[in-house]
C-alpha cells in the first residue's frame, strides 16, 4: 500500500468574504512528483503556505506523513520549500547565504552545502554575491535552500520562473534524480502546463480555489488522446455492439455512460447512425483530444459555466 505523504480534506481558506481555497481534497503519495496546475490567482501559493505553516487554514484539515495540522511541528523538519521570494542577504555570496541558513537549521555538515550548490548547478556562481545574480540564478539558490536539509517532502511554488529553457531542462532532471535516488516527494505548482507535464506523474487542476480534477499522467494522456466520445443510454449494450458487430476494441467506458472510442477508422456519423439503428439513444457524439493547455482550458470553461 502506498504511503501518503500529504493529504487534504475539505481544505478551505477565506480572507473575510474572499474564499481563496474552497473544500480542496487532494492526495500526494510518497515518491510522487505531484503537479498543481492553475492560473495565477488559482490558490496554488495559498495552499503551499498552509502546508508550510506560513498561514492558517480556515476550515478542513491536512495531514503530512500522517500528522495533522495541530501536529505540524513534528514533521516540519521533513519539509523543504520555495514559496515566493526566499530571504537572502544581498551582500552575501551564494555559499555564505546557504551557510547562514544551514547554521540556523542546525546542519552540522557544512560540506553538504557544496553538494547542494552542485546539485542545482550553481558551482560557478558559488562566490558571487546574491545581488549580482540573475533572476534564474536567484531561483536556483531558492531551490538549493529548499533541498538544504535533505527533506522528504519538497514544496516548490513556480520554481522555474526566470530560468532559461536549458536551465528548466536541467532542473527537471535534478527533480527526477532526487525523486528516484532519494525517494524525495515533490509538490510543484506552476502555470506552465507543458513543463509540469514533462516532470510530474500525478496532477491536480485547480481554478478559483476549486479542484477541477486530480489524475495520474496516464489518465491525463487518455483524456488528451484523440478519440470519438459518445454518450449513450446503455453503455453495456453499446460495448457489446462495438466489440462484436463493429470490431472496435480500443475504447474505454467512463462515467455517466460516456464511451471514448480510440479507433478512428470509423467516421463519427457512421457510428452514430449504427448505434441509433440498434436502439441505442445517443445524446452526444463528438471528436475529442487536445494538448494539455487546451485540456485545461476546457476544464476551466466547464467549471465556469
Amino acid at each position: 500500500m502506498l504511503e501518503t505523504a500529504l493529504k487534504t480534506e475539505q481544505l478551505t481558506k477565506k480572507y473575510k468574504d474572499n474564499t481563496v481555497l474552497n473544500n480542496v481534497d487532494m492526495t500526494v503519495y510518497r515518491g510522487d512528483i505531484y503537479g498543481i496546475i492553475g492560473r495565477n490567482g488559482a490558490g496554488k501559493t495559498t495552499m503551499m503556505k498552509i502546508f508550510t505553516g506560513l498561514t492558517e487554514k480556515t476550515e478542513g484539515d491536512y495531514t503530512i506523513f500522517g500528522k495533522n495540522s495541530k501536529e505540524f511541528s513534528k514533521v516540519k523538519h521533513r519539509i523543504g520549500y520555495l514559496i515566493e521570494s526566499p530571504s537572502f542577504f544581498s551582500n552575501l555570496t551564494c555559499y555564505q547565504n546557504l551557510k547562514y541558513h544551514a547554521i540556523q537549521k542546525g546542519i552540522a555538515d557544512l560540506g553538504h552545502i557544496d553538494e547542494i550548490i552542485e546539485t542545482v548547478r550553481l558551482t560557478k556562481e558559488k562566490d558571487k554575491k546574491f545581488r549580482r545574480l540573475s533572476l534564474g540564478m536567484k531561483q536556483r539558490l531558492g531551490i538549493a535552500l529548499a533541498l538544504l536539509d535533505d527533506p522528504d517532502l519538497v514544496l516548490l511554488d513556480e520554481p522555474i520562473n526566470g530560468i532559461d529553457p536549458i536551465g528548466i531542462s536541467e532542473m527537471r532532471e535534478t527533480f527526477r534524480k532526487l525523486n528516484h535516488e532519494r525517494n524525495m516527494t515533490f509538490v510543484i505548482s506552476s502555470h506552465i502546463l507543458s513543463e509540469l507535464y514533462n516532470t510530474a506523474n500525478r496532477f491536480l487542476f485547480i481554478d478559483h480555489g476549486k479542484v477541477l480534477k486530480e489524475m495520474t499522467k496516464q489518465q491525463l494522456d487518455n483524456e488528451c488522446r484523440r478519440c470519438i466520445v459518445v454518450k449513450v443510454s446503455d453503455s453495456k449494450k453499446t460495448s457489446a455492439l462495438l466489440d462484436n458487430k463493429l470490431g472496435i476494441t480500443d475504447y474505454k467506458v467512463t462515467d455517466n455512460n460516456m464511451i471514448r472510442i480510440y479507433n478512428l477508422d470509423e467516421e463519427t456519423a457512421f457510428i452514430n447512425r449504427y448505434l441509433v439503428n440498434e436502439g441505442i439513444e445517443v445524446s452526444a457524439i463528438y471528436e475529442s483530444g487536445v494538448d494539455i493547455e487546451e485540456y485545461f482550458k476546457s476544464l476551466v470553461g466547464a467549471d465556469n459555466k
